[in-house]
């Protein structure tokens, strides 16, 4: 894989205006697929307008960038296909077919895509462009869904959210070689996303029956904390500085900010009226954070400089992993935007 830019700083290549050659002149637009609508949503960030609505597969549930950063791809789960959009001319491409594609990553090496496939227990590794499978690996666990890799990308951590189980799987070897269940706190855990903090020491995991995120070490695959932000803690995401992460604590409707050195929370940011903020992505220049409205058919357009509402934008039903592409970096590993 590429290098990081900062042995100290997973994120170092995710500054504002950092953008690669592969994206110039690509318009700025935020996708929006609405799980419960088939569609895609195309939202344009200057005049927080949607553009305009396709459809899609069945179930879409995430929009993920792909590590060339050329195409994004529809995650169309229950149509077990996968739509690929030409960013730069916003062309909906054939969809390809996929089994079960709840979510999609790639390796940091580019040489694999790598499909979550929930509901058939897999974490299946495909051609990164044509989808040919390469490797199916049976999860023995409900419900594989999230992931990050570690730093030097010699493995990643998998979510399984209907079991409260986490699995290390080794990148290479494409075997899971570690598994752990996380501790029932109020209630069965329920894991949701992953994100490795921007020194590489640990893995943050939000849990949203636990209503908050763990900390993982991911070398020993220990528990070694737990932080409370908010009820239904389910995204996250690493400002454009590295300095704190953003939790969306969907049940509640807010935004908790912590404090990556400290690992204190520092901040709440509360949608006036209520809302579900779910999955999303910060903008390229780092002022804004853009999240979807999970059971409120909306999108949210959030201050990162004092967590006010700048807009609330009506789109599908049930709007679930929004892309905001472009983004600064080097390649992506999937998701709605992780990239390095």
């Amino acid at each position: 894989m590429p290098a990081v830019l900062d042995p100290d700083d997973v994120w170092a290549a995710d500054r504002p205006g950092q953008m690669s050659p592969v994206v110039k002149g690509m318009p700025s637009r935020i996708y929006v697929p609405n799980s419960e609508g088939d569609t895609v949503s195309i939202i344009d960030p200057a005049t927080y307008k949607v553009l305009r609505t396709v459809k899609v597969g069945r179930q879409p549930q995430h929009v993920v960038p792909s590590w060339d950063l050329k195409t994004l791809w529809v995650n169309n789960d229950l149509g077990d296909s996968l739509t690929p959009i030409n960013p730069r001319t916003g062309h909906f491409g054939k969809p390809v077919p996929v089994s079960d594609p709840y979510n999609l990553y790639f390796t940091p090496d580019g040489r694999s895509a790598v499909v979550m496939a929930s509901e058939d227990r897999r974490i299946v590794f495909r051609d990164p462009h044509t989808m040919a499978v390469q490797k199916s690996v049976r999860s023995e666990c409900d419900g594989v869904n999230h992931a990050d890799f570690s730093a030097d990308g010699r493995y990643f951590l998998v979510s399984c959210e209907f079991d409260g189980q986490l699995l290390k799987v080794d990148t290479a070897r494409r075997k899971i070689v570690g598994r752990i269940q996380l501790p029932p706190r109020a209630m069965m855990p329920k894991p949701q996303d992953v994100k490795l903090s921007a020194d590489g020491k640990v893995f943050y995991v939000a849990d949203m029956m636990s209503d908050g995120i763990w900390l993982i070490n991911g070398k020993k695959m220990k528990v070694t904390g737990f932080i409370t932000t908010g009820k239904g803690a389910h995204g996250l995401y690493v400002t454009r500085d590295s300095k704190k992460m953003l939790i969306s604590n969907r049940d509640e409707g807010s935004i908790s900010v912590l404090n990556l050195a400290t690992r204190k929370l520092v901040d709440k940011w509360w949608i006036p009226g209520g809302g579900s903020p779910d999955m999303g992505g910060i903008s390229a220049n780092g002022k804004v954070f853009w999240v979807s409205g999970r059971y409120n058919s909306e999108v949210y357009a959030i201050s990162t400089v004092d967590g006010h509402l700048i807009k609330r934008i009506k789109v599908g039903f049930k709007p679930h992993g929004l892309a905001v592409y472009p983004q600064p970096g080097r390649y992506s590993m999937g998701h709605t935007g992780i990239f390095r």
